[in-house]
């Protein structure tokens, strides 16, 4: 398909709004037989007439109609470019472009970037999506950083590195009223009493509790399982079950009312590696963050 002629677009837009081709060669400061070949070529790209002579002007065809729209569309957003460039130019905001793989707790998020959080005139981009999809955007220099749950594996094509970000416990907390029923009772016998909601089978924590239900003798009822940690603390606070949540994402629980400790659990912990583009000059960003480990 041929690219559209946006100047050829041009003077059939001025063509249209000035209602004849005299007028609108005044206006464009060119001679009439040039702007009306350069309409009639449009004509021709398009395939459809969109002018035609009505007395001594010229009016819309049906297909003119939906050319005109789509033209007054464009050139309003032409006209306004200038100045969103030069507010953007002003700004000077400082592009942060981050990948969550969809293994870590989105809970702990804000804690892990909290040290970025104060920067001025931050941009802060956020990417939720597959490990070997954000690893890959990585490389290619989309994003300035991936949070995950698990280190890059060892690929030297990749050319990125992984740093262990930061390393907590996963406590189990749920509504008030499971916790009540459960008080005083060890962790592993109220948990197998009572509904439980988990992260799925691709989270690194996932076997990581598995391994800690073998080891207890524990076969939990599992009421739900989640790809997002903020979703199940979600239906967790509506009385779904209790659930694990890393100490670093406790604090994001403030906003769920009715959700309490249930216990802690120092044998199952969750991490969060930093994984940055091997060569290059680094992100100042990337740099507070791995200065600042939890």
């Amino acid at each position: 398909m041929t690219p559209l002629n946006y100047r050829h677009l041009h003077y059939f837009w001025v063509v249209a709004k000035e209602g004849g081709f005299a007028k609108a060669s005044a206006r464009l400061d060119m001679a009439v037989q040039t702007v009306s070949a350069q309409v009639r070529e449009l004509e021709r790209a398009l395939g459809h007439q969109l002018l035609r002579p009505e007395g001594r002007r010229v009016v819309l065809t049906e297909a003119g109609e939906a050319a005109f729209s789509r033209a007054e569309e464009i050139f309003r957003i032409g006209q306004a470019l200038p100045e969103a460039v030069r507010e953007a130019a002003s700004r000077r905001a400082l592009r942060f472009a981050v990948g969550f793989s969809d293994g870590i707790s989105k809970l702990a998020a804000r804690a892990i970037l909290q040290p970025a959080m104060d920067t001025p005139d931050l941009h802060l981009v956020c990417h939720d999506g597959e490990f070997e999809q954000l690893l890959a955007q990585l490389a290619m220099h989309h994003l300035d950083l991936v949070l995950a749950d698990r280190p890059a594996p060892p690929n030297p094509a990749l050319r990125v590195q992984s740093e262990r970000l930061a390393s907590s416990a996963v406590d189990w907390y749920g509504h008030a009223a499971l916790v009540r029923r459960a008080r005083g009772r060890p962790l592993a016998t109220c948990l197998a009493e009572m509904p439980v909601l988990l992260p799925t089978a691709h989270s690194v924590v996932r076997s990581a509790l598995d391994r800690w239900f073998e080891d207890q003798r524990l076969q939990p009822r599992i009421a739900g399982e989640f790809e997002d940690s903020a979703l199940m603390a979600v239906f967790a606070a509506q009385g779904l079950g209790a659930f694990p949540v890393s100490r670093l994402g406790v604090d994001q629980l403030g906003a769920l009312s009715g959700l309490r400790l249930l216990g802690r659990c120092e044998e199952v912990r969750e991490n969060v590696y930093a994984i940055r583009p091997r060569r290059g000059i680094p992100h100042p960003l990337v740099e507070l963050l791995l200065a600042a480990r939890h």
